[in-house]
């Protein structure tokens, strides 16, 4: 809570939101038991989660840039995570990746730090703490200010709350502008209601609520009111929830 200083709150609310939600998250790890375990932990906490079970492909994976943070086991099939995380530094890749190991001796630690891991979490583990890992790791590694959002014909405005969608600029309040936000960080990804309850208002799902429809019905006719017929970016999923489709 922020009492004294609601803006200050909401700015801090809105980078928060930036830095964490929606991440594209690669997951390394050949043991189907702990795979299943870190991506359900991981997909409700509102991450959108690649699984790969062998050293080889998760270099490939790696090595085509397309996601936000890794979690590499070491102990991998075909190539062991120490090799693969090597491989992909010296390849230039400055992806954050998080050793997630049963390896849990100092030297081996060491060893994850020197062939550049951002950090090192033991096996066994709770998810919870997994996720607050790849909070703080997002913190350090993204821009502490980001003026704006863009994303093709849609444009956010951080400071102000201003979004622009073709010819239309229109003001947000707080929620809208943190929803909107949140969708803009994984276009294309589907999120159920119970993930924007959870992430943009904090709260666990009610299923009386019809917070967010109404949020998104606001922010749709923001959009369209004389946009040139372009409808709004925020596309409704029956039966599921929303996600953000952006016009080429």
């Amino acid at each position: 809570m922020c009492p004294f200083n609601l803006n200050l709150c909401i700015q801090n609310e809105i980078k928060e939101t930036q830095r964490t939600v929606g991440l594209k998250i690669l997951l390394i790890e050949d043991e189907a038991k702990i795979a299943e375990f870190v991506i359900k932990g991981l997909s409700a906490a509102g991450y959108d989660v690649t699984h790969v079970d062998d050293g080889e492909r998760g270099l490939s994976a790696v090595l085509a840039g397309s996601h936000d943070l890794v979690v590499l086991d070491v102990m991998l099939p075909k190539l062991n995570g120490f090799e693969l995380l090597q491989q992909a530094r010296v390849a230039g890749i400055t992806t954050p990746v998080i050793i997630l190991s049963a390896k849990v001796d100092l030297p081996d630690r060491l060893m994850g730090f020197e062939m550049g891991a951002d950090d090192y979490l033991p096996k066994p583990f709770f998810v919870e703490e997994l996720v607050a890992r790849i909070k703080a790791v997002m913190q350090r590694k993204l821009p502490e200010q980001v003026q704006q959002i863009s994303l093709s014909h849609l444009t956010l405005d951080v400071v102000s709350h201003k979004v622009q969608w073709f010819d239309v600029t229109a003001v947000l309040s707080q929620r809208e502008f943190s929803l909107l936000a949140f969708l803009m960080r994984s276009p294309g990804h589907i999120f159920s209601r119970q993930q924007i309850l959870k992430h943009v208002w904090e709260i666990n799902f009610d299923p009386e609520t019809n917070v967010v429809d109404v949020c998104v019905r606001r922010i749709k006719r923001k959009l369209e009111r004389g946009s040139g017929g372009h409808i709004s970016p925020i596309e409704s999923v029956r039966g599921v929830g929303y996600r953000l489709r952006v016009e080429d």
